[in-house]
């Protein structure tokens, strides 16, 4: 099957998932997660062999390192967005091979990638890059996640490896009302490029029913097939946007994989609410 065409963006502004080969960790311990910053932080501000500057190759807004994906709020500038994460992901590669004795891919052959073309979808994905970990169950709060970029945005004197482009978003959004943004909960099935990413963490079942008892406040899962349908379609969308696919949450709280695949399926027809200002090219530095 012939590979879909890579959508180019006209602003040249792109979201970036980038993910370990067969959903396998690429970060095992916090020197390969700083390794991953350095190599950013590379394209951001890029040395000839004598020190000296040169063009950046790229802009970052936004990242999260996840244990087994990466994602990327980014613009090309002097080099393609493909060349860029290709370079990435081959120095990464090389590290994790050579650390812990692997041979073969580390990656994914292809990085998925989607044009961002307007301010509304760039705030979304803003707030979607950083709230991953609270989604994908790593941390309680957005600021308690240490392997992304919020940190630049709330603390930036706290970062040892700093690169992130923040000031420009912070132009068009102020500080105070872009934090609360992010820590504002999104909708559980909001629509963004592969939005059931935190699937891949594989959650087992004890994970689901604690998630279901701490979110929902029910004593037993097993209650939910005596909930209202409303109440029951909310909660079964929540799970699976945490990571529960349909037949272990169908094994949790005893309603038929078929109606959780037919409420999940719904929902995820519904688009992706956006404002309507029309082009992201105001966040351009001079």
């Amino acid at each position: 099957m012939p590979r879909t065409i890579r959508l180019k963006s006209s602003s040249g502004f792109y979201h970036v998932i980038l993910r370990g080969i067969n959903h396998q960790h690429i970060f095992e311990v916090d020197s390969d997660f700083v390794k991953f910053q350095q190599l950013l932080y590379k394209k951001c501000f890029p040395e000839d062999q004598d020190g000296n500057p040169m063009p950046a190759c790229c802009v970052i807004y936004a990242y999260c390192l996840m244990p087994n994906h990466v994602h990327l709020l980014i613009r090309q500038k002097s080099e393609s967005i493909s060349d860029v994460i290709k370079c990435i992901a081959i120095s990464y590669a090389q590290h994790y091979n050579t650390k812990y004795d692997h041979s073969g891919h580390v990656f994914q052959d292809r990085f998925k990638s989607e044009p961002v073309d307007n301010i509304n979808y760039f705030i979304t994905l803003l707030r979607y890059i950083h709230q991953n970990p609270v989604a994908g169950g790593l941390s309680h709060t957005v600021a308690g996640y240490r392997w992304s970029s919020w940190q630049e945005y709330i603390n930036p004197k706290s970062c040892e490896i700093a690169f992130c482009a923040t000031g420009s978003v912070f132009e068009k959004v102020p500080k105070d009302k872009l934090i609360c943004l992010v820590n504002d909960p999104m909708p559980k099935m909001q629509k963004v490029l592969d939005f059931d990413n935190t699937r891949c963490l594989r959650m087992d079942d004890e994970r689901i029913r604690e998630f279901i008892l701490y979110e929902h406040g029910i004593e037993n899962p097993m209650v939910v097939q005596s909930l209202g349908k409303k109440a029951r379609n909310e909660l079964i969308r929540s799970a699976c946007a945490f990571g529960a696919n349909a037949r272990q949450l169908s094994r949790i709280i005893g309603v038929s994989s078929y109606i959780i695949r037919k409420v999940t399926h719904k929902n995820c027809n519904i688009s992706a609410t956006l404002g309507t200002v029309p082009n992201v090219t105001v966040l351009r530095e001079n």
